[in-house]
């Protein structure tokens, strides 16, 4: 794993759990009742229901080189990892990978976590891509887009979990998510999709030119993206934009963020869609650090008022018709 994988933010304080109460122990060294941790969520009761208890899977720090599919027919998981740098799961697959049929196998492919299920909390884990950074390999395909995390499951939760890769590291491709006290790196549009997504505290790692954010966010959405209290930072001499828009709806906010000077000065990028300036909604409150400098901004991002900017909580960007709350136990 490459160092900068091992840069962690000042923020990000990973808790470690002895022995959390759960139903089920997956071991990397043979100790637990599972040695995998597809095993384990593939053991677990099929629980639907938003008010049905979560299943307990708590996964001790270990490597586990594995793919992970969470099926719709079974949300309701818990994931605790041991310690969220030291309880990794991850897998190399990148897009231009041939498949069965000999073809490319696709961006949408090939991530190490997939999760289709509701109501899921994945808490002190590591989830990786380890493909590497993008580029032609002697021998093998180029290495291209390659996901850590797929997410299509509504009423998601992450926290204090760690996403490493490079090109489209976090796919939230549907449904609403919470990430709080999280660590993601990558390169290029490596948060994107459709999904509503509240990141809380979280630290953005730059690792390569690009951009951060390619929302899809369908027309109409009350939210797309909000990221809030949280800290932007670099390699040595890279920039990077705060996002551009993979749909022309795309909706992305940050508040209340402290930018180093990767971060652009124009801070938006219209992916080469003059029209899309007319229907993104960029915007930032209370931006602060050499990356924040609303006088440069493109002219096009969104004005945000402090009491707009005041009522973007979790509890109101995430609550949709059913009135989650992330932030109940």
């Amino acid at each position: 794993m490459k160092a900068a994988a091992l840069v962690l933010s000042v923020l990000f304080v990973p808790s470690l759990h002895a022995s959390p109460a759960h139903d089920a122990t997956v071991a990397a060294d043979g100790t637990g009742q599972y040695a995998s941790v597809q095993e384990a969520i593939s053991a677990a009761p099929m629980r639907t229901g938003a008010t049905e208890p979560r299943w307990i899977i708590f996964v001790k720090a270990g490597t586990y080189h594995e793919r992970v599919y969470v099926q719709r027919e079974r949300g309701n998981i818990a994931v605790i990892g041991e310690d969220a740098e030291k309880t990794v799961i991850s897998y190399d697959l990148h897009a231009n990978l041939p498949g069965p049929d000999g073809k490319p196998i696709g961006t949408f492919r090939t991530p190490t976590v997939q999760i289709d299920g509701d109501g899921m909390l994945w808490e002190n884990i590591t989830l990786a891509n380890t493909a590497g950074e993008p580029g032609a390999r002697p021998g093998a395909p180029a290495v291209a887009q390659a996901l850590a995390l797929r997410v299509d499951g509504d009423r998601v939760t992450f926290r204090h979990c760690r996403f490493l890769g490079w090109q489209d590291t976090i796919l939230v491709n549907r449904g609403r998510q919470y990430f709080s006290d999280c660590y993601i790196e990558g390169s290029v549009d490596f948060i994107f999709g459709a999904a509503t997504a509240f990141f809380d505290r979280c630290h953005i790692h730059i690792l390569k030119d690009g951009y951060i954010t390619a929302a899809s966010t369908p027309q109409g959405a009350a939210h797309g993206y909000v990221f809030a209290d949280g800290k932007i930072t670099g390699r040595d001499g890279v920039k990077t934009y705060l996002g551009r828009p993979w749909r022309v709806f795309a909706q992305t906010i940050f508040l209340r963020t402290e930018m180093s000077d990767t971060v652009r000065a124009e801070g938006w990028h219209n992916w080469n869609k003059p029209d899309a300036e007319q229907t993104t909604f960029y915007a930032e409150s209370g931006s602060t650090g050499p990356g924040a400098n609303d006088a440069a901004r493109v002219k096009w991002a969104k004005p945000l008022t402090a009491d707009a900017a005041a009522a973007l909580s979790a509890q109101k960007v995430l609550a949709g018709s059913d009135g989650w709350n992330p932030l109940r136990p």
